[in-house]
């Protein structure tokens, strides 16, 4: 018998999110549907596809086979209607965008916002998580990096440098010891990222800098921002982000100076695929223009 390709397709949700409830968020089935479906398509195909427990569903030998041709006939499938021609250039649909949370917090928003103005038809969601993507597992449709990935079936594009700069609260400053030179920060509070959950080596600005304890962690950046907003210490920030952050000085300036990048990330599947294109086009566009208003804001 042949498999059902719906039932594939939720066969896929279910082998990329590991369970049915978080498959069944994605796709908006209540999980005991969801286990049923599963369950006729393992009797559809003679063979067991999970294995199941209270920790979730794991592929089986079989179910990782029929993962492989399943997400082969995805791509032959998004392939394919990826260049019909549309009636207008209005986009439509959902799109998935995975971002570092600095982006996703202090740019995309105002970047997305005026994208759905422009396609009302438009469905954006913006994921944002301190992590690497996998598009492979079509965790997102686009995103967005700090390095450019050289493994994977994957293209890359080059959106724009960022800078980046130590700051700290005015009032935190008007009552520390008085920041000259570098070296006086071995006095000072430093805020940044927990060093073991630091994703990418770009991402690594202390030891840039050569500050080895970081007593105020955090994995996100914006968690960084507020510990930083209310008077936490010293810490690297996005010049991007500052204007969200009014009370934070930049320091020593004329010293430490940091220049990131933002990178678009597709699938290499999708290159043909006209309106992923275009969107990519429009907010990598978009993404430039705004990293270069804010970071205007502070000359």
């Amino acid at each position: 018998m042949h498999a059902n390709w719906d039932d594939v397709r939720l066969f896929l949700s279910v082998a990329r999110e590991g369970g049915l409830s978080a498959a069944g968020k994605i796709l908006r089935l209540d999980p005991a549907t969801l286990g049923r479906r599963m369950t006729r398509l393992e009797d559809t195909t003679g063979t067991a596809l999970f294995v199941k427990s209270p920790q979730g569903y794991a592929l089986t030998e079989a179910g990782t086979q029929l993962l492989a041709r399943a997400e082969a006939a995805e791509t032959a499938m998004r392939a394919a209607t990826a260049s019909f021609p549309t009636a207008s250039e209005s986009l439509t649909g959902q799109i998935r965008i995975g971002a570092p949370d600095g982006c996703a917090n202090y740019v995309l928003p105002q970047v997305c916002a005026r994208l759905s103005a422009r396609h009302p038809d438009l469905d954006i969601q913006i994921v944002a998580l301190p992590r690497v993507f996998n598009l492979s597992r079509r965790e997102a449709d686009l995103a967005i990096g700090v390095s450019a990935p050289t493994a994977g079936r994957l293209t890359v594009q080059k959106i724009t440098d960022y800078k980046l700069h130590l700051a700290a609260a005015e009032d935190y400053l008007q009552a520390s010891a008085t920041i000259r030179m570098p070296q006086d920060l071995k006095s000072h509070k430093i805020v940044g990222y927990i060093p073991d959950m630091i994703f990418d080596r770009e991402l690594d600005y202390l030891a840039h800098i050569g500050v080895a304890r970081v007593p105020l962690a955090s994995n996100s950046v914006s968690v960084q921002l507020n510990l930083l907003r209310h008077g936490g210490g010293v810490g690297v920030v996005h010049d991007f982000a500052l204007p969200a952050a009014p009370n934070l000085v930049r320091i020593l300036t004329d010293k430490i100076s940091l220049t990131r990048a933002f990178y678009m990330i597709r699938h290499e599947a999708d290159r043909k695929n006209t309106k992923l294109t275009q969107l990519a086009d429009d907010l990598s566009a978009g993404l430039r223009q705004e990293v270069a208003h804010l970071e205007a804001t502070l000359t």
